[in-house]
Order: C-alpha cells, then sequence, then structure tokens
C-alpha cells in the first residue's frame, strides 16, 4: 500500500461516504431530533401553561385580597353604623328614662302639694271649727258675768293660747 492510496480520495468511497452521511442525518433527524423537538416543545407548553397558572392564581389572589380588604372595610363602616346607632338609641333612652324620672318626680310632688293643701285645709277647717267652739264658750262666759280690762285680757290670752295649742 502506498501513501498515497491512504491519503488519495477515492470517489466511490467518497460517494458512500457522503450517502452514508445524509442517510444517518436523515435517520437522526427523524428519529431523534423530532422526538427531542417534540418533548422540549411539550415541556415549553407545559411551563407556558404552568405560568399562565400561576399569574391567573396570582390574579385571583389579588381580587380575593380586594374582596377580602372590601369586606373588611364594610364590616368596619357596618360595626361603626351599628355603634352609632346605639349610641343614638342609648342616648334617646336616657333622655326619655330622664323625662320619665322628672314627670314622676312632678307627680309625686303634685301629689304632695295636693296632700299638704287638703291637710292645710283640713287643719284650717278644725282651728275655724275651734274657734267657733271658742267663740260660743267666751260668748257663754261673757253672758255669765261682765267682762271687766282684766277678764277681757285674760280671755284673748286663753283665746290665743287655745288656738296655739289646737294647731
Amino acid at each position: 500500500m502506498q501513501v498515497q492510496d491512504l491519503v488519495g480520495i477515492v470517489p466511490w468511497t467518497f460517494i458512500a461516504q457522503i450517502a452514508n452521511l445524509f442517510i444517518q442525518v436523515l435517520l437522526i433527524k427523524r428519529f431523534l431530533f423530532k422526538p427531542v423537538n417534540e418533548i422540549l416543545k411539550k415541556r415549553k407548553e407545559m411551563a407556558d401553561a404552568e405560568i399562565q397558572e400561576a399569574v391567573k392564581a396570582k390574579n385571583e389572589a389579588h381580587a380575593m385580597k380586594a374582596e377580602y380588604e372590601l369586606n373588611m372595610q364594610e364590616a368596619k363602616n357596618k360595626a361603626n353604623e351599628i355603634l352609632m346607632t346605639e349610641q343614638k338609641t342609648a342616648a334617646i333612652q336616657s333622655e326619655e328614662m330622664l323625662k320619665e324620672a322628672s314627670a314622676q318626680a312632678s307627680a309625686i310632688k303634685a301629689k304632695a302639694e295636693k296632700d299638704i293643701a287638703q291637710e292645710k285645709r283640713k287643719a284650717v277647717n278644725e282651728i275655724r271649727s275651734e274657734i267657733g267652739d271658742m267663740a260660743v264658750e267666751i260668748a257663754g262666759k261673757v253672758i255669765e258675768r261682765e267682762i271687766c280690762e282684766e277678764d277681757h285680757e285674760k280671755l284673748i290670752n286663753d283665746f290665743i293660747s287655745n288656738v296655739g295649742d289646737a294647731s
């Protein structure tokens, strides 16, 4: 064998090697690259889907957070409204209780004044009756004897002391 044979190019071998290379490229492309590309494409689609789901979940979480904050604000507003209503109701009830107590006090005072006036009338009537009795008694004593100045003064003093005892 000669060196030229080793370094030289044999046309049929060269064509066979080129044909072999094209066949290998076609086989590798068909049986290796195509499935690998499909697997990579599926993985990319899955990753995109997961990213979209994550974005969707994030958006839903933001929406839920906004709804929660809105509900919390509404609850605070409602609680404040209930508190204000209850304070107003308590104020109204306290005013009503004060009015009722004032009315009861006025009624008790009016009854007491009425009772006092009635007792006063009764006392005045009793005093009048006693004065009438005393006047009749004094008149009887005056008729029995002639009254001198001293007796007259004594009768007046007795009358005044009897009136004082009666009241």
